[in-house]
């Protein structure tokens, strides 16, 4: 493990600011969709609490490996099927695979039409649910006009370089600006293609159903509204959203995503279709009725969250400002314990988290973001074990 030469915050004294939500309160502008598997048909809103057994209030993380180093500014992360993991860069807007076992890195090629500036570049990628047969990836990223969705073919029998087909956009017109470009997409166990989007800085976006800013996006793999959404005919799943940074589901298929606060809070939300969070009329727990407050809130100072994954029971979050990778035990759309904070200081910024199987999780750096303290070998991903 490499200890990095900055100031190590008490995990005691950051949970002490940190404040847990009950149950999110409001009832949100949708309807109320019946949770499935099956592809077309939304995943339900969260019952409050679940049934069974929940995580331990403590839990553990612990390094095991370097899997790869000297990556530049990555953002989007997507194992394959095969135990590997494609990284994306925001910057430079390359897509890199890497043999986790080796840690060979092999560049597949530059998408076209990246282009970077800010909080903008290349941001999430991910595998289509058909990826087997049709050996497609997905990314998000901010062009020359907007922030959008394309889909490349990977053809690994092509020259390294060259392994990227051209991008076919499936969606485009999401808001873009220096900052607040979300980026982070997901398939969920639905089939469909979620999109958390940010207001670009144009605050009064977030609550304007309207506009594809500040929102999460549920679209189907071609980039349609996706069947079942809570407003007829458009893509918009649920609004009032800052900067949406990370997507994950959990075993009973109810959706969670991280939300870059502004000077407060950031927050951690239990999402339901056609739920409105409040932004920016509210920033952290509100009592303004119809509002969806968050699970779980943090200072900015102690998370500024990104990429998140759920694993053994919990989120597992990245923070970028925070330094540190917070773990939030669930029961049903609760969190069961006070978050717990890992590796704080140790590895400077982290950005993505992806759920390994086994106990394990992927965690990838942000050092050299443009806000980091890069040192000899960032960004990294690791291997980390967890309870």
């Amino acid at each position: 493990m490499i200890v990095r030469r900055r100031a190590v915050t008490s995990v005691l004294a950051a949970a002490a600011l940190l404040l847990t939500a009950g149950c999110s309160s409001g009832a949100g502008g949708g309807p109320d969709a019946a949770a499935s598997a099956a592809r077309g048909s939304a995943p339900g809103a969260p019952s409050p609490r679940a049934t069974g057994t929940t995580p331990p209030a403590r839990g553990s993380a612990t390094v095991v490996r370097t899997v790869a180093g000297g990556l530049k500014s990555p953002w989007g992360l997507a194992p394959l099927p095969d135990g590997g993991l494609l990284v994306g860069s925001r910057d430079e807007g390359t897509i890199t695979r890497i043999d986790t076992r080796t840690g060979r890195r092999t560049e597949l090629g530059t998408v076209s039409g990246v282009s970077p500036a800010g909080e903008g570049g290349l941001l999430g990628i991910a595998l289509s649910p058909d990826y087997a047969s049709d050996h497609m990836v997905y990314a998000y990223f901010t062009s020359a006009s907007d922030n959008r969705i394309v889909r490349m073919l990977y053809d690994e029998h092509k020259p390294a370089g060259e392994q990227l087909g051209a991008p076919d956009t499936v969606f485009k017109g999401i808001p873009k600006g220096f900052v607040h470009n979300g980026g982070r997409i997901a398939f969920g166990p639905d089939g469909m293609l979620y999109a958390g989007t940010g207001e670009s800085g144009r605050r009064g976006l977030a609550r304007d159903r309207k506009s594809l800013g500040g929102k999460i996006l549920r679209l189907t793999p071609d980039g349609e509204p996706a069947p079942g959404n809570p407003f007829r005919g458009s893509p918009v799943y649920s609004y009032g959203h800052r900067n949406v940074q990370g997507l994950a589901w959990d075993g009973r298929q109810r959706l969670f995503a991280s939300e870059f606060g502004q000077d407060t809070w950031d927050e951690l939300n239990a999402i339901v279709p056609g739920g409105d969070y409040g932004w920016p009329d509210a920033e952290g727990r509100s009592s303004t009725p119809g509002f969806r407050d968050p699970l779980v809130q943090w200072h900015t100072d102690d998370a500024s969250p990104s990429g998140i994954a759920y694993a053994g029971g919990s989120i597992w979050m990245a923070g970028l400002k925070g330094e540190r990778l917070w773990r939030i035990p669930l029961d049903g759309t609760r969190a069961s314990a006070a978050p717990q904070a890992f590796l704080t200081g140790v590895h400077g910024r982290l950005r993505t988290v992806a759920a390994a199987g086994d106990g394990r999780i992927w965690l990838v750096t942000s050092n050299t973001d443009g806000r980091g303290t890069p040192e000899k070998g960032d960004d990294r991903v690791l291997e980390v074990r967890v309870a």
